[in-house]
């Protein structure tokens, strides 16, 4: 059964403004099919608390364009499962992680009250945290406007000089004020987010995804959902989001060789199984092949 309404006027404390803001935005999401209501306000907190209240707008404006389609592809009787899904994989997409973020998240009062009960700490204790960071030439480079950073990594010399300042590891008390500060002031930077390369990247990447989505729903509902999914695969950051984008990468190009295929969602959903099975990709490997055997000569 749809999920009652949400209150239009949100729990939360700030200026007069912003609350009144996001009670806009909350009212937005009341307006959603029941089904996805629910995705779309965990969706929307995130984004919210990822960055700003306008990029929670940006959420629900790209929401809404996508739930218009879905009706158009008769979502209503699918529960709006791709809408549904859509909600979730646009929100990680819209909150990767990043050196802003991590930053971010080690200096929030919540996550030392997490330390302190997982340590079991009594008040009396004096705690010490020590992070442990190793940002390469290509987090650093991300992190400088798209212009700059862009035309660093078009010249090899420079960027490999980059490389051998940056790229070394770096232990930091955070529970010492110089250390703390920092990561704070970089944490702070994320106002600056929507100008960075990083940004510009990650947002055309994940404007092809939903490209390649769309173009799907009208011709197979459930093979565009499953197309969906495959956002899963990317996480973390560094080398991780490498590895994520690595295996992205390849269950995308395996999802085109069996587009047109009615079993076209089946074997999406087997070759994301395979992506998560184990790190080294050996079982994506297999499903890959299988797929490349039945899908005709010149597939590669």
């Amino acid at each position: 059964a749809p999920e009652a309404a949400l209150p239009t006027r949100p729990q939360a404390q700030g200026p007069e403004a912003q609350l009144a803001e996001l009670g806009t935005l909350t009212n937005r999401i009341n307006a959603l099919p029941g089904e996805v209501q629910a995705m779309a306000r965990a969706g929307l907190r995130k984004v919210v608390d990822y960055q700003d209240l306008a990029y929670g707008a940006e959420y629900l404006d790209r929401l809404d364009s996508i739930l218009a389609q879905d009706h158009a592809a008769g979502g209503a009787e699918r529960g709006f499962d791709f809408t549904l899904n859509a909600a979730k994989y646009l929100a990680n997409a819209l909150c990767y992680d990043d050196i802003l973020r991590v930053a971010d998240l080690k200096t929030r009062s919540s996550r030392f009250a997490r330390v302190e009960r997982e340590i079991s700490a009594s008040p009396q204790t004096l705690m010490q945290v020590t992070e442990y960071l190793h940002p390469g030439a290509a987090e650093f480079v991300s992190l400088m406007p798209a212009g700059l950073g862009a035309w660093i990594e078009a010249k090899p010399g420079l960027y490999r000089l980059v490389d051998r300042v940056v790229n070394r590891g770096r232990r930091m008390r955070s529970d010492r004020v110089p250390s703390f500060f920092l990561l704070y002031t970089v944490g702070g930077m994320r106002r600056w987010r929507r100008r960075l390369l990083r940004h510009r990247r990650e947002m055309a990447h994940m404007e092809a995804w939903l490209a390649i989505a769309l173009q799907r729903l009208p011709q197979n509902y459930a093979f565009a959902t499953e197309t969906l999914k495959i956002r899963r695969l990317i996480k973390g950051y560094s080398d991780t989001h490498a590895r994520g984008l690595s295996k992205f990468d390849r269950v995308t190009a395996g999802a085109a060789l069996v587009e047109g295929r009615e079993d076209a969602a089946d074997w999406v959903a087997r070759l994301i199984a395979a992506a998560l099975a184990d790190p080294a990709g050996e079982a994506l490997d297999g499903a890959l092949d299988t797929i490349r055997s039945f899908a005709g000569p010149g597939t590669t």
